[in-house]
């Protein structure tokens, strides 16, 4: 029979284009896990950067907010209204807010630059440190060997 088909034939295959073999991740391969990045430690004493002219608006926003809705919980709904006056305001109405926004940016780059001078400062006084630390271990050594050469001539005497 040509046109007869065998039954292992007839049996369902899956759909080449259905069916998708996926690579398993570049980390996962080999059964390597994937290695944690580090962050880098973040210095508490840093300061931290000002408020934009939207998150200045919004301090007031949010009291003004609460007086008129003390029965609202919810951070978001806060949040979204905040966002829709924003956006509404004229830029003349924005000015105000901007101003301060910039004032505070001005004050965070003094204190930036008070703050990378520490550091820098901090590093040459580490560096001076370590000199420091060497020469006096060199001066003790220096004191070392006299008291010894003092002692075996001491010693030579008796």
């Amino acid at each position: 029979m040509k046109g007869a088909k065998s039954k292992a034939s007839t049996a369902k295959k899956p759909d080449n284009k259905l069916s998708v073999k996926r690579k398993a991740p570049v980390n996962d391969r080999a059964g390597k896990k994937p290695a944690k990045k580090e962050k880098p430690v973040k210095d508490p004493n840093k300061p931290k950067r000002p408020a934009s002219a939207f998150f200045v608006f919004m301090e007031e926003f949010r009291k003004t907010f609460k007086e008129k809705h003390p029965n609202n919980k919810s951070v978001s709904v806060v949040g979204k209204a905040g966002g829709d006056k924003w956006k509404s305001m004229s830029d003349a109405e924005k000015a105000p807010f901007v101003a301060k926004a910039e004032k505070r940016k001005t004050e965070y780059n003094k204190t930036m630059q008070a703050y990378n001078k520490k550091l820098a400062e901090g590093a040459n006084t580490a560096d001076d440190e370590d000199e420091s630390d060497k020469s006096k271990s060199e001066v003790n050594d220096e004191d070392d060997e006299e008291d010894e050469s003092e002692e075996e001539e001491d010693e030579d005497d008796e």
